[in-house]
This record gives structure tokens, C-alpha cells and sequence, in this order.
């Protein structure tokens, strides 16, 4: 029944759009004149999905903005909170420190499911999200523009930038568990043509989760970054940047279900010992150059190099076959430190011309990527472990024992183009295609792969679109790299998928953006990992399957409702499957909800104050990919309240949520030996200065 409700709750929501229509045009200045968050919500353009800023409304796929205000009212700590808004987005396991997604269905991969401005991005650590001013949601293939990813889309992050009006922003919160985040956001004019933008960040958590000696798991987390941009002249412009983020945390991979998917003991139960912990040091810096030839033709150049740097001490606990509370586990710690290096660049040439009674806005370029990582590490002996007895000590073992590096390099780059003809006022023809080229060590690659749109536009403020893309995903190697693996060895091939994507976009009276889109995705050649239990003398056990296909729809509506009333709401229907596959015909994957949806909404009561109502569905989900294990569906909802008023001429905002506010037990993402527990109801209170 819930998921009759919230949908219910959405569709209403969706209904009450037609109304906004009949919106005299003496409402709309009112908004504008009070100064509302109208313009804060609402969003007009990307810049990833066509890899320059181009209106949604002539963008043939689907896309989702999430702005900064959404990602500020909900206090959102991690990328994960800031994507439950869009119903597209289905949360995954996040055991180790990490957070992992997928789209459609599909999970995004670190390497390859996510952008920060353009760039392909390292993301195998929670994302500094004090940094972002937006995140891009772009949905279905997208190996045109950036090579290699997944065919459920990527998620663009995109980062604050300098400002040339002074801006100061202090702020500090905290929880009902005593954790604390300070913040400070700076910005403005260094000397004439030279601003900056800078961002601190010191976090420390407290986790309800505890380990089994009664210890509590901790996280100590500092980011610091500075952006300068300088204008040379008036058709050149110079940016540059550097971030650095550190954060320690005690490790956590998970709870453990039985066959009924009940969580096996208590929730906030931790399998790993008290004294596993990940460390991790992340460094960006990189520069942007952007020079305009005329009013007509502009040149884009970027360069980042990504540094990211873990050491993982770990317990290591294994689930044993049909285990119950109160048996015995084994852990087999071991100590290790991962090296990996991320260097992309990119060359665009932007432009738009016209021939006969055509426009078109035209984009050619290249990107590449040069990849490294390098893994020590070093074991312990195993050792067995009863609930309830004395914690084993931590052994005495370093990853700077090891004697042996083990590496993985390779490098590709790729050529682009792509064009958007506009023939009158009503149709729009995009297309484009992408050579790609990668260079690794016994898994050499080429690929090439297209990309086609059509667009009709019945009213200037509606669309009608539909597309076909392809995405290719080469094998890092030729085969699979991994002696904990069952099937250590196996041969891989290349991943390739293709979509076929039917939507509608319309801007009602220039202030809510509705979209609807149909797809239908086909993949090849997914490689699937099965986490085993104790009884095995491997880890896991990896598969690739023969064909995976996902079809589905979605909805959504991001924009003013009135005056005073502020909504982002999206629902999504999946039907996603194994086809043709050896092992998993007629399953579907782990974590793929066949409904899911999530509303957040902004009620400005008076003009300092403004509350909040959210809503956030995932259907039910299998946790295993033999479908034997299924975990319920759940709705969490949320609440939240800003008052702002001035002190001695200072801006002050006093933020107060409340998250699950029903307190609703439920299990988020993971399998059936590293699931996610819900976070139980959680009071977060916010103090912001802005001088």
C-alpha cells in the first residue's frame, strides 16, 4: 500500500501543474520582485549532457538537475542523500566507506559512472559534496562525449565556482549523536580580473552502529579546496584549482541477512573488529582554459590529475553458510594500500553557424584518460570468533612488508562530435558519434559509436524527443585479474549496450519543468560478483553474463507549484532482467526496485520562514542475484524548517531537520552479507552566518 500512497501523493502533486498555466502573468513578477527561491529550484540547462550549456528543452535525453539549494535544506553529507532525489537513483552497498549507485537499474561503475565538470572522476570514496554548487543526473548511454560508461548514464558533479561579489559564509552542525561539520565557503575579487572561491570542511561522525566490543564507529573527515579564475582579456579566461580531502573511518561492510531477508541479530550489530579502519587522501588539481575567437566560436581546455591514495586495515568477516545468531565466524585480517592516479584531459570546439535555413551548434573535440593503480598488501593468519567474547587483537602486519607491487595501467582516448540543427521553430535533428581507442597490455581496444535525435517542439516551452545511443565498456584486461576469485582467469570480453528513448519536456509558464521518458536498454557482457560464504576457499565468485535488458518510464517535475510552494518530485517504473545468460536467465539484478520515487518540497510560510516536506519510496529489491533473497519495500520520510533573519547587519539561518521521521526500520542497499540498516530518526540542527 505504500507505494500506492506516495505515488498517489506524486500524481496529485503532477496533476496540480495544469493549474500553474492559468497563473496570471502578475504572479510570476511577484515572484520575481519578492525574491523567492522561484529561481533557485527552478532549472533551464546542463552543461553535461551535451557537453556545453544547452536548454533542456533542446537536450533528446533525459536529465536531472539537482541544485544546490535541495542539497543545502536537506543538510546532505554525502552524494548519496543528494541523488535519493531522483527515482532514477537506486542506492547500493556501502560497506568500506563508499557509496555505490546505479542507474536504471544499472550500477555505476567508480571508474566510469561519474564526471566532476566533464572530467571521468575516481569516485571509490564518499564525494566532497561541500564543493558542488549542482549535480547532473544524465540518464542512458553517453560514450559519445566521455568514453567509456555505463548504459544507466553518469552523474556529472558539478563544482562551485569564483565569485565576483564577496561572499562569507560560516556554518556549523551537528546531530543528536554528537557528530559535527564546521564549514567555510569564501569568495570574490583577489585584484581586478582575479577572484577565488575556497571551501573548508572539518567533519567528525558518530555512527549508531557498534562494534561488538561496545566501541562506536567514528569518522574524521577534512576537505580543503580553492578555485582562481582569471580573466586575461575579454575573450580569455584562465581557471585553476586544487582540493584536498582526508577521511578516516572505521570500517563497517555490512549486516547479514538470512533466506527470509530479516536481518540476522540485532541492527546495529558490526561484523568487522573494532580496530579495521579505512584511510583515504584524495588531491584534485587541474586548470581550464577557455578562449572565445568570436561571438560565435569558443575553444574549452582541461586538464586534471586525480591522486587517490587508501590504506584498508581489515578485519574481514566472512558469513558462514545458514548462519545464526551466536555461531561462530572466521576474519582473515589483512593490511593493504591502493595507489590509484586519474589524469584526463580534454580539447572542445564549441560553435554555431547557419547554411541556407538551418542553425546548428556544433561541438568537436577530443578527451583522454591515462590510468594507474598499484595495490601491497599483506595477510594475517585467520582467525575464529564467537559473538560476545573477547575482541582478537589486532595482528602485528604492514603493507610495507610487502616486497611485490601489483599494477594495472592503460590509457585511451577518443574523438567527438556532434550537432544540433535546428530546421524551423518546431523540429530539432541532434546527432554525433565517437571514435575510441584504448591501450592496455594485452587488451587492446577500438570502438566506435553513434548517437541520433530527433525533436519536435508543438509550443515554444515544449518537447517531444526520441534517441538512440550506444555506450562500449572495453575489458581492463583480458581476463580477470583476481586469485580470490572463483573464476580467477576467466576470459572477458567488452561490454556494449544500446537505448532507445522516448520522452516529453514541457516548461509550464516558465516555471516548472515537467519530463516524461520511456527507455528500453540492452546490455552485453556484464560481469556479475557473488560474495561467498565461509565454506569457500575464495572470496567470491565473478560471472559475465550473456544479455541484460531494462525498460521502463519515468516522471518528474522540478520547479514553483505557486507563489509560496517549491517542489522536486520523480517516479520511476523498471522492469530489468537477465536475458540469454547461463546462470541468471529471467532474474533481475541485485537492487533494482521495480518502483521507486521521492518527493522534497519547500513551503515559504512567511518570508523568513520556510518548511520542508520529504518523501523517499524504493520498492522491493532482490539482495541476491539468484532472486532467493528479497528485502521489503519502504518509505522514509523527512522534515525540515529554515528561519533566517538579521542580526547587527548580518544574515543569520538557523536549519533544523528531522530525517526518518517516523522512524521506520528498513534495509537500504547491499546483499545478503553487506547490506545497508536504515539510519534510525535523526534530529540535525544548523546555524549559517553570511557576512
Amino acid at each position: 500500500m505504500r507505494i500506492n500512497v506516495l505515488s498517489t501523493a506524486v500524481s496529485i502533486a503532477l496533476a496540480s501543474y495544469g493549474h500553474v498555466v492559468m497563473a496570471e502573468e502578475s504572479n510570476i513578477d511577484v515572484i520575481e520582485v519578492k525574491g523567492s527561491y522561484f529561481n533557485d529550484y527552478k532549472v533551464d540547462d546542463a552543461s553535461g549532457a551535451m557537453r556545453m550549456n544547452t536548454s533542456l528543452l533542446d537536450t533528446a535525453q533525459a536529465v536531472t538537475v539537482i541544485p544546490e539549494i535541495v542539497i543545502d535544506e536537506q543538510l546532505a553529507t554525502t552524494l548519496g542523500e543528494v541523488l535519493s532525489n531522483d527515482a532514477s537513483l537506486s542506492p547500493g552497498s556501502k560497506q568500506r566507506n563508499r557509496e555505490v549507485f546505479s542507474s536504471r537499474g544499472f550500477e555505476l561503475s567508480s571508474s566510469t559512472g561519474y564526471l566532476r565538470d566533464g572530467h571521468q572522476h575516481w569516485s571509490h570514496y564518499q564525494q566532497p559534496i561541500e564543493t558542488l554548487s549542482s549535480v547532473e543526473v544524465i540518464k542512458g548511454p553517453s560514450s559519445i562525449l566521455y568514453g567509456q560508461s555505463a548504459p544507466g548514464g553518469v552523474i556529472n558533479m558539478v563544482t562551485k565556482q569564483p565569485t565576483s561579489t564577496r561572499l562569507f559564509d560560516i556554518s556549523a552542525d551537528t546531530d543528536q549523536n554528537g557528530s559535527s561539520r564546521f564549514m567555510l565557503d569564501a569568495g570574490g575579487e583577489i585584484v581586478e580580473d582575479l577572484t577565488y572561491r575556497g571551501v573548508l570542511v572539518k567533519q567528525d561522525v558518530e555512527y549508531d552502529r557498534e562494534y561488538q566490543n561496545g566501541e562506536s564507529r567514528e569518522r574524521d573527515r577534512f576537505l580543503g579546496s580553492i578555485v582562481l579564475d582569471y580573466s586575461v582579456s575579454d575573450d580569455l579566461s584562465i581557471n585553476v584549482y586544487y582540493d584536498r580531502t582526508s577521511d578516516k573511518t572505521g570500517l563497517d561492510t555490512g549486516a547479514w541477512l538470512d533466506n527470509n531477508g530479516n536481518v540476522i541479530g540485532s541492527d546495529d550489530t558490526i561484523y568487522d573488529f573494532s580496530w579495521a579502519f579505512t584511510d583515504i587522501d584524495v588531491e584534485n588539481i587541474g586548470t581550464k582554459i577557455s578562449y572565445f575567437f568570436n561571438q560565435d566560436w569558443m575553444m574549452k581546455v582541461g586538464y586534471n590529475e586525480q591522486t587517490f591514495e587508501r590504506q584498508r586495515f581489515e578485519s574481514s568477516p566472512r558469513k558462514p553458510s545458514d548462519y545464526v545468531e551466536g555461531d561462530s565466524y572466521t576474519s582473515n585480517p589483512y593490511d593493504r594500500f591502493d595507489d590509484w592516479k586519474f589524469k584526463t584531459a580534454y580539447v572542445d570546439l564549441v560553435g554555431q553557424f547557419s547554411i541556407a535555413s538551418t542553425e546548428h551548434q556544433v561541438l568537436v573535440g577530443m578527451n583522454s584518460l591515462d590510468y594507474y593503480y598499484g595495490q601491497l598488501r599483506v595477510t594475517a593468519p585467520s582467525v575464529d570468533y564467537v559473538p560476545g567474547g573477547t575482541e582478537p587483537t589486532r595482528p602485528d602486519i604492514s603493507y610495507k612488508d610487502d616486497d611485490s607491487l601489483y599494477t594495472s595501467e592503460y590509457d585511451y582516448y577518443g574523438f567527438y562530435f556532434q550537432d544540433l540543427v535546428t530546421l524551423n521553430e518546431n523540429w530539432q535533428v541532434a546527432f554525433g558519434g565517437r571514435f575510441d581507442r584504448q591501450n592496455s597490455e594485452g587488451a587492446d581496444s577500438e570502438s566506435f559509436v553513434p548517437k541520433f535525435g530527433v525533436l519536435y517542439h508543438p509550443i515554444e516551452n515544449a518537447t517531444v524527443y526520441v534517441n538512440y545511443s550506444e555506450s562500449f565498456e572495453p575489458a581492463s584486461s583480458e581476463t580477470l585479474n583476481d586469485e580470490t576469485d572463483a573464476n580467477h582467469g576467466m576470459d572477458l570480453d567488452a561490454v556494449t549496450s544500446e537505448q532507445i528513448e522516448i520522452g516529453a519536456k514541457w516548461q509550464v509558464s516558465d516555471r516548472l519543468l515537467v519530463e516524461t521518458a520511456l527507455f528500453d536498454i540492452e546490455k552485453t557482457g556484464a560481469l556479475i560478483s557473488e560474495r561467498l560464504d565461509d565454506d569457500s576457499d575464495f572470496d567470491t565468485i565473478t560471472t559475465q553474463s550473456g544479455v541484460q535488458k531494462h525498460q521502463g518510464f519515468e516522471l518528474s517535475a522540478q520547479g514553483a507549484v505557486t507563489d509560496k510552494l517549491f517542489l522536486m518530485a520523480s517516479t520511476m517504473y523498471l522492469d530489468a532482467e537477465y536475458e540469454k545468460d547461463e546462470n541468471y536467465q529471467g532474474k533481475t539484478p541485485i537492487d533494482a526496485p521495480e518502483w521507486s520515487a521521492s518527493v522534497w518540497s519547500r513551503y515559504e510560510y512567511t518570508e523568513n520562514l520556510a518548511l520542508n516536506l520529504g518523501a523517499f519510496y524504493q520498492g522491493e529489491r532482490y539482495a541476491d542475484s539468484n532472486n532467493t533473497v528479497k528485502k521489503d519495500g519502504y518509505t522514509r520520510f523527512d522534515l525540515g524548517a529554515t528561519y533566517q533573519h538579521e542580526i547587527g547587519g548580518v544574515d543569520v539561518n538557523y536549519r533544523f531537520n528531522i530525517e526518518n521521521l517516523f522512524d521506520t526500520n528498513y534495509l537500504a542497499g547491499g546483499g545478503v552479507n553487506n547490506v545497508t540498516i536504515g539510519d534510525e530518526r535523526m534530529a540535525r540542527f544548523e546555524i549559517k552566518t553570511s557576512f
